[in-house]
């Protein structure tokens, strides 16, 4: 049996050569899960709509540990300050049963099937049976020691916060705050879209990608390959390199938006030429499909430009290390991604809409759905590439590389789209993480 590889083996400076053991090594894959997932980072886990009453819960993941996010009881004299949410690890702390097995549904408790241990809504054990043991004659059978104490056997609790309805949870004690996690460059971004709105759930799509978890962050922090892969962004405008963009990245380089701005589409030829994925002659049956109307919230005060506006119709942003928040014109939705091992990672998108939608807008909103998705006229090619790189990956070995070098080698912002600065960025951060 052959010994493992060292896990510091990135022979290279800097990030523009990614090495293909960085996504096939299972070894480096547990350091992850280690460092990142059950680290000091912040990871999604759905949002607050998808839970709206006490009881209410649904069945998330951070990392590989399945996590339970649900709706508490709050005493009215703390319903200003307690958003009232939980996150739970959903594995008993009497024998390590995963006890939940329902994806959603509401409960007045979580009692565990195999010996019936009972938890509060929090995660504290409220009761458990024959911890006093049981009477026979004038004696006791059984029973737990006398120190045995409830308040120190409940589930494993995560740290939560809430920001305009996205729920974050951390396994850390030593996680910075949220909102220094995020970062002052990214956050006026997820303000544009959700601060001061209620959200409405529209569908939920799940897929099993057979890629390493990574490919989609990188994916999503490729803003020029949709001008290239996607026939629908190319041909109908919707994203390609001759539109306005910006690259927006945190101080670490770890989260990103990906901001651009909608042109008209049709044949520019600095772009579309020797393009095979751009169809001059395609066209729509049903027009609706893109029926764009812009909404107000569109446009805000430039971050980085104070005195101007700024209106754009696509904002990518990626939260390191688990969700991309997308809005694709009218189409809202979080992407959630869920690593299955090295080589696999679930991805489960949630549509939304805001609740002073009119019902034409709703309706706009889950057509323009369809572009995205496991079977999305858009999406199911990324979901293909990701499949054919791991597959490159594991058929080249230990020593090859990617090369993500277009932009130059520099980690730096960019006001264009013809860039990989941000997974340069990314890989930069994870190099530091991960001490390789």
């Amino acid at each position: 049996m052959n010994a493992p590889q060292p896990l510091s083996r990135w022979s290279r400076e800097g990030s523009s050569r990614v090495p293909f053991w960085a996504y096939t090594d299972p070894h480096v894959y547990q350091r992850e899960l280690e460092r990142i997932f059950n680290g000091r980072h912040w990871s999604y886990v759905g949002l607050a709509v998808e839970v709206p009453n006490t009881g209410d819960y649904k069945l998330s993941w951070v990392g590989e540990r399945q996590v339970i996010m649900v709706r508490d009881r709050v005493a009215p004299r703390d319903r200003g300050t307690d958003h009232g949410i939980r996150v739970i690890e959903n594995r008993c702390a009497h024998r390590g049963v995963r006890f939940c097995k329902q994806p959603q549904g509401t409960v007045r408790s979580f009692v565990c099937p195999y010996h019936q241990w009972t938890y509060k809504l929090n995660g504290d054990l409220a009761g458990l049976p024959f911890k006093d043991g049981v009477k026979e004659g004038d004696g006791v059978n059984g029973g737990m020691p006398a120190d045995f104490d409830l308040q120190s056997n409940g589930l494993v609790k995560l740290r939560v916060a809430v920001l305009h309805g996205l729920v974050f949870a951390t396994f850390s004690a030593d996680a910075e705050p949220l909102e220094d996690y995020l970062g002052p460059q990214v956050t006026p971004w997820l303000d544009r879209i959700f601060a001061g709105r209620e959200l409405t759930l529209l569908g939920i799509n799940r897929q099993r990608i057979p890629g390493n978890w990574k490919l989609m962050m990188e994916n999503i922090k490729d803003p020029y390959h949709p001008g290239l892969l996607h026939t629908w962004f190319v041909t109908f405008g919707l994203w390609r390199a001759d539109q306005k963009s910006r690259m927006v990245m945190d101080s670490h380089g770890r989260h990103a938006v990906m901001v651009s701005r909608r042109n008209e589409g049709g044949e520019n030829r600095h772009v579309t030429e020797g393009v095979t994925s751009f169809k001059a002659n395609m066209v729509l049956q049903d027009d609706r499909l893109l029926d764009v109307v812009p909404e107000p919230w569109w446009t805000i005060d430039d971050p980085a430009r104070p005195g101007e506006s700024i209106t754009p119709t696509v904002t990518m942003i990626t939260l390191f290390p688990s969700v991309i928040i997308q809005q694709q014109v009218n189409s809202l939705s979080t992407r959630h991604i869920v690593p299955r091992g090295a080589g696999e990672f679930d991805f489960v998108w949630t549509h939304f809409g805001f609740s002073d939608d009119t019902p034409e807008m709703t309706r706009r909103r889950l057509r323009q759905a369809n572009l995205f998705g496991p079977a999305g006229f858009v999406s199911a090619d990324d979901g293909e590439v990701i499949e054919f790189s791991q597959q490159g990956f594991e058929q080249w070995g230990e020593d090859g590389a990617t090369l993500c070098e277009l932009g130059g080698t520099d980690t730096e912002p960019a006001e264009h789209m013809v860039t990989e600065t941000l997974i340069r960025s990314m890989y930069a951060y994870w190099r530091k993480v991960m001490d390789v």
